[in-house]
């Protein structure tokens, strides 16, 4: 079973999407906005990480405090943006690999399945 660290700013969201993954058999650990994002991972290990802020910037800055931590330069990402657009030309920048896109408004099994195919 994979153990998925969610990251999410909308605690309802946070409980619906739990629940979606529970149910396709992940572990899930969800907290809301943490910027010590690398010292929660050591805490509570993770083999993905499910990132949804309400703004791509918040996003953005954890994906790349993850990315800058050795011990998590390939931790599988995705990250849920109501700004895909945007959100694609940053990871693009970044050169961002082991990373997917969910663009908002989104399903649980849409992100079921990405985790699915960067656990792969």
């Amino acid at each position: 079973m994979s153990r998925i660290l969610l990251i999410d700013d909308t605690p309802d969201i946070a409980e619906l999407l739990t629940f979606a993954l529970q149910e396709r058999g992940f572990e899930v650990f969800a907290t809301g906005y943490t910027a010590d994002i690398n010292d929660l991972l050591r805490r509570q290990p993770a083999d993905a990480l499910v990132l949804d802020c309400s703004v791509f910037e918040m996003s953005s800055s954890l994906f790349d405090s993850v990315r800058d931590d050795p011990n998590y330069a390939e931790l599988p990402v995705v990250i849920i943006s109501d700004t895909p657009e945007a959100a694609t030309a940053s990871l693009r920048a970044r050169n961002a690999r082991r990373v997917l896109l969910v663009p908002k408004p989104f399903t649980g099994s849409q992100v079921a399945q990405a985790l699915d195919n960067l656990l792969a």
